[in-house]
């Protein structure tokens, strides 16, 4: 008998994006960092690993491939439209790992345009109010359903 496991977008972003080495790749290829040899070297993945995750972003449609040499053929990765989308998600994450897991300093802080430390938080698109899951509600939850 199959087990059961709920749908849900996040474990549809995770199939995705929800490896160590895709979310540290994504991060500098956010920060510029765009050719194969530079992401080694600032993410510590090994090269196969790497061109594995970087296969799967590019299929997924979160980067995009491109030749910016011809000979020898080289290739940079740029961030497609749902790349991009994810960098709130990377900056909460560093945002809670500065919080709850680095001892001492953040190793890395951002300023916003308007001279502040940028402090990302999630608000209600509707009326601006921040979010807090305690005054929520559910109105559609996925179907659990059984897996082969």
């Amino acid at each position: 008998m199959g087990r059961t496991a709920r749908e849900c977008s996040i474990a549809n972003a995770l199939a995705v994006v929800g490896e160590r080495w895709s979310l540290l790749t994504l991060r500098e290829i956010l920060l510029g960092v765009r050719r194969f040899d530079q992401i080694v070297e600032n993410t510590g993945a090994s090269r196969d690993i790497l061109a594995a995750r970087l296969r799967t972003l590019v299929e997924a449609g979160v980067l995009e491939k491109r030749q910016y040499s011809e000979h020898p053929p080289r290739h940079e990765y740029v961030a497609t439209e749902a790349g991009r989308a994810l960098t709130p998600v990377l900056l909460d994450l560093m945002d809670w790992g500065d919080r709850y897991v680095t001892t001492g300093p953040p190793p890395t802080v951002w300023t916003h345009e308007c001279g502040a430390e940028l402090r990302p938080r999630c608000v209600c698109a509707h009326c601006g109010e921040q979010v807090d899951m305690r005054r929520t509600t559910v109105t559609r939850i996925g179907e659990v359903r059984a897996r082969p």
